[in-house]
């Protein structure tokens, strides 16, 4: 039996399109392995977003080929650093056995089979396609928790960045083919669902001419088994009233809205081809504000875009100061070629951009300790994730506030009898700037 080792980079998005080629795998008859030692094949699905990620992909593909010198007979390199630089990567790099692109992930046993026959290939079809309820996927995270992708792809051309060139433009899948995956994994215990695609809130416009993510949201909130349902990736132009308010009469959905900004500007956000003004961004948060009193949002900003002068820095920071995110992203602008960004002028000194990085970072810092600090004496419903290693009794998890991977966690005291996928009451005792310390009730 041919033995198949796989490392996954970059997003949630990405994680399940390694899910679905581990899917593909297994009805294939290959053995899926987490040391990269025993396997025959190394698959690198890797990330191409910004410079930062690709470093990480090119390292990865590096460290994976230190094994062709044992048991293993190539890697296989996927994802959108492959789909970008296509032939490049192939001619660059000779430990690269084979290449897959984001529109031949399904092609994945054909790239195994020409490697183990001692071919080098190169297969990216059409950005065009995405996974439905029929395939297996072999899921990676946590029982208790899932990644669901309703759309592929992404149509807003901002334009710093290269997702519809190496995704394609933005394609929904069917409601009920979503809501009959999420059935099936309800069925095998997961009880949180967070739901993913470059912008989830034009879910549906593709295929019925105007946003469905609220009748999707209708359909999922039904199924017995799901507790938790996580909106990620949303983007504001769709964020409706009638969205909001769905968010806050069902108890399933997660009062917690992943909201990424990227400036609040408006010189820089048209300079970036962001479809929202300050002003819409604020009427935005104070009606979520005011219809979600509890909720938690999680944005991300781009520090350093060309033409970013101090003023425009300031406005940004002036923003944050204002609105009080409970969770902030911040990154430095990557200048990726083919975008119209990195032809404009203006660009800005790495060192500034590092400097307004740091900055916002030590800002957001402090506003986050005094929410969490705020959060002491509250009751929160805790999903037990582990132990402390070093602490038995003390368990960690995660309530409505923070999703998986990016967020914080809640450490619950005198909760040795819990396991992972336990759902338990809690107080917070004390908050601290990523993390809640608190007392099981």
């Amino acid at each position: 039996m041919v033995t198949a080792g796989f490392v996954s980079l970059g997003c949630a998005k990405n994680l399940v399109d390694t899910e679905v080629m581990l899917g593909i795998l297994a009805d294939n008859e290959i053995r899926i392995t987490d040391n990269p030692q025993e396997a025959d094949i190394l698959i690198v699905n890797t990330c191409g977003f910004i410079d930062s990620a690709k470093e990480e992909s090119i390292s990865t593909i590096m460290q994976m080929a230190e094994y062709k010198h044992g048991k293993c007979r190539g890697v296989i390199v996927a994802g959108c650093l492959g789909q970008r630089y296509q032939q490049e990567l192939l001619d660059e790099l000779p430990e690269i056995s084979a290449i897959i692109g984001t529109g031949a992930w399904h092609r994945i046993m054909e790239a195994v089979n020409a490697v183990l026959a001692g071919k080098r290939v190169l297969l990216i079809g059409e950005t065009d396609t995405i996974y439905d309820e029929t395939m297996r996927r072999i899921t990676t995270t946590p029982a208790y928790s899932a990644y669901v992708k309703i759309a592929e792809g992404c149509s807003n051309c901002c334009s710093y960045c290269v997702i519809p060139m190496v995704r394609g433009k933005y394609r929904s899948r069917p409601v009920e083919s979503i809501v009959s995956e999420v059935k099936k994994l309800a069925e095998r215990g997961v009880k949180e669902i967070n739901l993913i695609a470059q912008d989830t809130t034009s879910y549906g416009h593709d295929l019925y001419d105007k946003p469905q993510l609220l009748k999707l949201l209708d359909e999922l909130v039904k199924i017995e088994g799901i507790l938790w349902i996580r909106l990620l990736y949303c983007y504001p132009k769709y964020f409706s009233d009638e969205l909001i308010e769905f968010i806050a009469a069902q108890p399933k959905i997660c009062n917690y809205i992943d909201l990424p900004l990227q400036h609040a500007d408006d010189e820089i956000l048209s300079a970036m081809n962001r479809r929202d003004t300050r002003s819409d961004i604020e009427n935005l948060l104070k009606k979520i504000r005011n219809v979600i009193p509890d909720v938690t949002i999680r944005t991300s900003f781009i520090v350093g875009f060309p033409g970013e002068a101090e003023q425009h820095f300031e406005s940004l920071k002036n923003f944050i100061l204002e609105q009080k995110f409970e969770r902030v992203g911040i990154f430095t602008y990557s200048q990726e070629e083919n975008t119209p960004a990195a032809l404009m002028k203006n660009q800005v000194p790495d060192q500034i951009k590092e400097d307004r990085y740091h900055e916002l970072m030590s800002l957001q810092c402090r506003i986050s300790e005094e929410i969490n600090h705020n959060m002491e004496g509250k009751i929160l419903t805790v999903l037990i994730e582990g132990h402390s290693p070093e602490e038995p009794r003390v368990a960690f998890g995660r309530s409505y506030r923070e999703a998986p991977e990016v967020d914080g966690r809640v450490y619950v005291e005198n909760a040795s009898d819990l396991a992972p996928g336990d759902i338990v009451r809690a107080e917070i005792i004390q908050g601290f700037t990523y993390d809640l310390l608190a007392e099981k009730k």
